[in-house]
């Protein structure tokens, strides 16, 4: 039961073009996230998943296992599967976001425990939400998940919306972290975009709306993913 681990990166990006080679204190983004998910209790392999050959470059310098994957996929799921169908011997998947320099190995191995429990699929994390800006910024995932901590929803918007506002409330982000069994992501990926998921803009949607439970566990370590250039500073 070998747990493959892969870090989809791609240079081209809307807001923030060449962000996995932004330099980091003298080392490039790709390599902070790297050395991240080496020091991952629970991963057997851990492999960079990149369209472009500048990225693929700057993981060999270093030493980092990289794999070259279609331009052309629309998301990083797509990238993250096509690197798993290549790899038969790995039953989990844990999709290691190529944004994330700071993302706590901890996190990752929660997400390992999770996804080996009986029954999981698709597993991610949630973090109590302790900053009242958040709860309304459209860039913070909100996430209400039922008692078993299934996910119900997850949304851009303040979810859940507290109509009188005279009820106490607990706000819950998504951290961007994912798990997979092999049959999990393979099924997934072949499913076409949703409505929920182009309204919201959120890939996450369209697995809910195919029947898929997605299980989460709640963190208490902070991240700090870099979306835009100022992110850095």
């Amino acid at each position: 039961m070998q747990t493959l681990g892969i870090i989809p990166a791609r240079y081209q990006s809307t807001r923030f073009p060449g962000k996995p080679l932004a330099d980091i204190d003298g080392k490039p983004m790709i390599q902070r996230v790297y050395e991240q998910g080496l020091k991952v209790k629970g991963v057997d392999q851990l492999i960079v998943a990149t369209d472009d050959e500048r990225i693929e470059s700057v993981v060999k310098n270093f030493g980092g296992v990289v794999e070259r994957t279609d331009a052309q996929h629309p998301t990083g799921t797509d990238r993250v599967a096509e690197v798993a169908r290549r790899h038969p011997q790995a039953d989990f998947i844990v999709n290691i976001q190529g944004d994330e320099p700071f993302i706590n190995p901890a996190q990752i191995e929660q997400v390992i425990l999770l996804l080996k429990k009986e029954k999981t699929e698709i597993a991610t994390l949630v973090k109590r939400i302790t900053v009242p800006a958040e709860i309304t910024n459209p860039n913070i995932v909100k996430v209400v998940c039922d008692t078993q901590h299934r996910a119900l929803y997850f949304s851009r918007a303040a979810i859940p919306f507290n109509r009188d506002g005279d009820q106490p409330v607990d706000y819950f982000k998504h951290i961007g972290l994912y798990g997979y069994t092999r049959k999990a992501l393979l099924a997934i990926t072949q499913l076409p975009p949703s409505q929920l998921e182009q309204v919201e803009c959120l890939e996450q949607l369209r697995w809910l709306e195919a029947g898929w439970t997605i299980w989460t566990a709640e963190t208490e370590w902070e991240t700090k993913g870099i979306d835009r250039p100022e992110d850095l500073f």
